[in-house]
């Protein structure tokens, strides 16, 4: 008995550790303007657009803000177009502004009840807001079981990864990759599943793919630098992330990552299960 609840406190701490990790490219982001995270089990964002055809992900802190503050503005003079609003929601969630971009979709799904796309990009929204019963009823409404979205299994996954439910997950993602093969977005969802339960080298596996396929951006990567990283291989680690941000941001995540791993006392025993797995 004694042992499980060891052990239980040790998944619940590694949790802890990751959360906090996906909070690091926070050094880098603290540095660059940028408010974007390493992704962790999250419902991936859409690779949505701003007027000028750039990607938001792509974009710093101030441009971030810049396109906020214009798409805002003619949110407010239009607030039921549809193309307007998802944008306004979508700027806002890459922003980090959860809980305004979520107020955007809730309104917007009042005034377009049965429509997929608007229900797929709420579901997200109230994901990200943490409130994964509501959105994983939004996801599965907005999809269709005989023409199905891959975005939708793969936002279902990862909201099930979420819910303590990986293995219905994991069948998601392949669903979604048998329809979409070699998607980034998917294959990193695939690789953070197994990184959430601790299974470092298959996590590993997926998030190089994901790195390598066509379509990955940042976040993808340095999640990908995050499970080199978290098997001790610093210098690895940091060289992938050092391809994504400047080397003094690499080094800097490094070195939090270094900390943490060593203030958390439950990642020895945790790596030490990981290595009996592999017997």
């Amino acid at each position: 008995m004694r042992k499980t609840t060891t052990t239980k406190a040790a998944q619940g701490r590694f949790a802890q550790v990751l959360v906090a990790l996906a909070l690091t490219a926070v050094v880098a982001g603290c540095s660059t303007g940028r408010r974007d995270h390493i992704t962790t089990g999250s419902v991936s964002q859409a690779r949505a657009a701003n007027p000028s055809g750039n990607s938001f992900s792509s974009m710093s802190g101030p441009q971030l803000d810049a396109a906020a503050d214009s798409i805002g503005k003619a949110y407010v003079r239009d607030p039921k177009n549809k193309g307007t609003a998802l944008q306004y929601a979508n700027v806002l969630q890459i922003s980090g502004r959860t809980d305004q971009s979520l107020a955007v979709m809730r309104k917007l799904a009042i005034d377009y009840p049965k429509d997929r796309e608007v229900l797929a990009a709420y579901g997200k929204a109230l994901a990200a807001s943490g409130e994964l019963e509501p959105a994983l009823d939004a996801v599965r409404r907005a999809q269709t079981p005989e023409y199905p979205d891959w975005r939708l299994l793969s936002a279902e996954g990862a909201i099930l990864d979420q819910l303590g439910q990986p293995d219905q997950a994991r069948a998601l993602y392949r669903r979604a990759l048998d329809i979409q093969p070699n998607e980034a977005s998917v294959l990193s969802n695939l690789g953070i599943s197994y990184l959430l339960q601790r299974d470092l080298q298959s996590a590993e596996v997926y998030l190089k793919q994901a790195a390598e396929a066509p379509g990955a951006d940042s976040r993808v990567r340095q999640n990908y630098a995050l499970v080199v990283g978290l098997q001790g291989r610093f210098g690895e680690a940091e060289q992938i992330a050092a391809r994504e941000l400047t080397r003094e941001q690499a080094q800097a995540n490094v070195a939090y990552l270094r900390s943490m791993l060593a203030q958390n006392n439950s990642w020895s025993q945790i790596a030490q299960e990981d290595k009996k797995k592999r017997g």
